[in-house]
């Protein structure tokens, strides 16, 4: 008998223990946050995930429980060098290894290279998803080479003449410094 296992309602425990896997494509819709990331845009992009279970015993003798993640999406996002749209595809790998207590995975995630979370009977794992592809986005989303010209300067056509018809208050300092009075 095979156990049936739910992203939304995941039993951490029982899915390593069986050594499961479960794979999903989940439109950009279902995860607020990264659509909100987007302006509204891209509803219709898939999200794509896979998660495999698995226990390993430590050094000490005692049972680990792991999750190994891999996601990836594009997500429509803008440009902050020419302001056009651009596709970021975001991609993570991550490990997670689950520990019974808040407080265990506290003390244990500085000391970890992986990811230390909280046992639980009723994971979200999309929640998850959605968090590391969220850690995942660009500072500054930005085109390799921009599809237009980038105007790397900004200024009024009016500006230079504004700045000739002002008068130069070191102007006339330096004439005191002469003798001149202008």
């Amino acid at each position: 008998m095979s156990i049936e296992f739910q992203a939304r309602h995941l039993d951490v425990s029982a899915f390593a223990q069986a050594g499961a896997t479960l794979r999903g494509s989940d439109l950009l819709s279902n995860y607020e946050r990264l659509l909100e990331e987007c302006s509204g845009q891209g509803v219709d992009r898939q999200v794509h995930w896979e998660v495999r279970g698995a226990q390993q015993t430590d050094a000490s003798g005692h049972v680990r429980v792991w999750l190994h993640l891999t996601a990836g999406v594009s997500l429509p996002l803008t440009c902050q060098r020419c302001l056009g749209p651009v596709d970021m595809d975001l991609e993570v790998v991550r490990d997670f290894r689950f520990v019974a207590t808040e407080a265990q995975a506290e003390a244990e995630d500085e000391e970890s290279e992986e990811d230390v979370l909280v046992l639980s009977r009723d994971f979200d794992l999309q929640a998850l998803v959605e968090d590391e592809l969220l850690m995942a986005l660009p500072l500054v989303p930005r085109h390799a080479i921009c599809p237009t010209e980038v105007k790397l300067a900004v200024q009024d056509a009016d500006f230079e003449a504004a700045q000739q018809a002002q008068p130069k208050p070191f102007a006339a300092l330096a004439g005191l410094k002469t003798g001149r009075k202008d």
